[in-house]
């Protein structure tokens, strides 16, 4: 039986990457050990691996808690983990959008400046691309 430490961090290699995850592992210390210890067991472990809300959704709330905590670095994070997770340009985008009207507007332009320097950097959005809509 794994620790529920261990299905976190299988569960964040899974939806952040494994590559994360190794960066993760070589930055860890005495300091900061603690504090990700805690996050992989509670955030990942007892939290991701529930049954009631499909990967993707999880990712797509999470981006949208974080642009109503102003938080740009996880937000980051989990923009790609919501592609990795099978989520769309158009649903990221659609997420942002609901924030608006909660977290106002300059939350939510912080956080789509976040979004398209990601979606850029992998190719799925182009620079200078227009919306089509005015």
């Amino acid at each position: 039986m794994t620790s529920t430490r261990e299905e976190g961090r299988r569960i964040r290699g899974e939806v952040i990457g494994a590559d994360y995850l190794a960066r993760r592992d070589e930055t860890t210390n005495s300091f900061n050990g603690p504090l990700r210890e805690f996050s992989e067991t509670a955030a990942f472990g007892m939290v991701w691996s529930r049954a009631g809300l499909e990967r993707k959704f999880r990712s797509l709330l999470c981006m949208a808690m974080l642009t109503a905590l102003n938080r740009p670095f996880e937000l980051e994070i989990h923009i790609n983990t919501a592609l990795n997770n099978g989520a769309t340009v158009d649903e990221i985008r659609e997420t942002l959008l609901h924030t608006v009207p909660y977290c106002g507007i300059p939350a939510t332009l912080d956080a789509t400046k976040v979004a398209e320097r990601v979606l850029t950097e992998k190719g799925l959005l182009q620079t200078g691309e227009g919306s089509g809509s005015g």
